[in-house]
């Protein structure tokens, strides 16, 4: 019998590929999923909602993190551990994924559908607390889900997982690459570990109360406010900045800024005065510098955009959340590492801008900040469903297309042993 015929999928073609699946999941997804995801169809033309099964983890792998990163902390004891509450802070998107999936309301105003019925189901979602786990937990998961027949069916082509921190699943996401992953950026990933083709950007959650206030300029006196870390932390980044690698950008920033008029920057870590301290600063500031943190992103971004204090973004290599739906041109300014550490580029360059022109980039930060709020109804958690949905039939390209390369892959006498050869070999098809 001669031997199985190599696969035409080389890494070389790899890229390639890509770029097609991208072209059809943008053709695709625009039809079925319109920019406007609040009831973009009348009733009757809208397309069926995707099908979302959730598995029901053991509870060491949800409530139980939960309660092992509080005891860690000394924020709760044993005799209180089953009434612990996610704990507030950036990363808790997973939380409200969860809950919202778990709701109890009635979910017409959603753009997926839960099901108890795994055959039913279009997408599995894996409700795992990874930004709260230890490594040791991490693994342990894993080892869980490729036990699961759904799993194995198709690679986990077709599961999502939320990987929000930068080292969630971070030891792992080799062995969950097929899968959509949530995260915030992609700046400890590698390429062949995810893309905007398969995954989904999220915002992190703000920290600091949204401002209430009208648009405008006169209470807005300080000229532009950042509060954070001076230095970044030394870690290893599997993207390489070309200018002013680590703590260096921010160091230069503080140097540069600290002396010019009408600008504020602080050191500070995160504390509930420190939050106390931004919010004020932020709600008082035209607007508010984001240079890159130990990641591209980070959570102050977000609080400015519902401070209605106009980004400053200072960093090369960010991804942004929902770009099909929001113009980020409009509502913050992009200015290069080169320039920025330029001294007096910076304030000359938001000097120069109009009350105008103020005005327009604040009404602009009004209209969009709901994808940004979390606890808005029709806001974050709505639209993270509606990106996961445009990733459906691109999802089903490739698990179709995975399924006939490995037939014609297989000598003819081997035809019967097709489902199991898969199974083997879906994952180291196409990386």
């Amino acid at each position: 019998m001669p031997p199985p015929k190599k696969s035409l999928l080389k890494p070389t073609l790899f890229a390639a590929s890509l770029a097609l699946l991208a072209l059809y999941a943008f053709f695709t997804t625009t039809s079925l999923f319109p920019s406007d995801p609040i009831n973009p169809y009348p009733p009757s033309d809208r397309p069926p909602k995707p099908k979302i099964y959730v598995y029901d983890l053991p509870r060491r792998f949800t409530h139980g993190v939960i309660d092992s990163y509080l005891s860690a902390r000394g924020s709760i004891s044993g005799a209180s551990a089953s009434a612990a509450k996610y704990p507030g802070h950036q990363h808790s998107a997973e939380w409200w994924l969860f809950a919202d999936l778990n709701r109890s309301d009635g979910r017409g105003d959603s753009p997926v559908e839960v099901v108890r019925d795994p055959e039913s189901a279009d997408l599995f979602y894996v409700p795992f607390f990874s930004s709260l786990s230890l490594v040791a937990m991490q693994e342990e998961l894993i080892e869980w889900l490729e036990g699961q027949e759904y799993w194995r069916r198709n690679g986990g082509r077709d599961h999502v997982f939320i990987a929000q921190d930068p080292n969630a699943l971070y030891k792992v996401v080799d062995r969950v690459k097929n899968a959509v992953l949530l995260v915030s950026d992609f700046g400890r990933l590698r390429p062949g570990q995810a893309s905007l083709v398969k995954d989904v950007i999220l915002p992190y959650s703000h920290r600091i109360n949204p401002f209430k206030g009208p648009v405008g300029v006169e209470k807005r006196e300080s000229l532009l406010f950042f509060m954070g870390n001076r230095y970044r932390k030394e870690v290893q980044m599997l993207i390489v900045v070309s200018v002013l690698q680590g703590g260096k950008i921010r160091d230069t920033l503080f140097q540069i800024l600290e002396d010019e008029e009408d600008v504020v920057v602080k050191h500070g870590a995160q504390s509930r005065e420190s939050r106390r301290m931004a919010t004020q600063g932020m709600h008082s500031s035209k607007y508010c510098l984001h240079p890159a943190g130990d990641t591209p992103s980070a959570c102050r971004l977000f609080d400015a955009i519902v401070s209605l204090c106009i980004p400053v973004i200072v960093s090369d290599y960010i991804e942004l959340p929902f770009e099909d739906v929001v113009d980020y041109r409009k509502v913050a300014i992009f200015v290069d590492t080169v320039n920025a550490v330029k001294p007096g580029y910076l304030t000359s360059l938001l000097r120069k801008i109009s009350d105008e022109s103020i005005l327009q980039y604040q009404q602009e930060l009004k209209a969009v900040r709901r994808y940004f709020e979390y606890e808005d109804p029709n806001g974050t958690v709505n639209e993270i469903w509606r990106q996961v949905s445009s990733k459906l039939p691109l999802i089903k390209l490739m698990i179709n297309r995975e399924k006939r390369l490995v037939q014609r892959d297989l000598p003819d006498s081997d035809c019967s042993c097709i489902c199991s050869y898969h199974n083997r070999t879906l994952s180291a098809k196409l990386q």
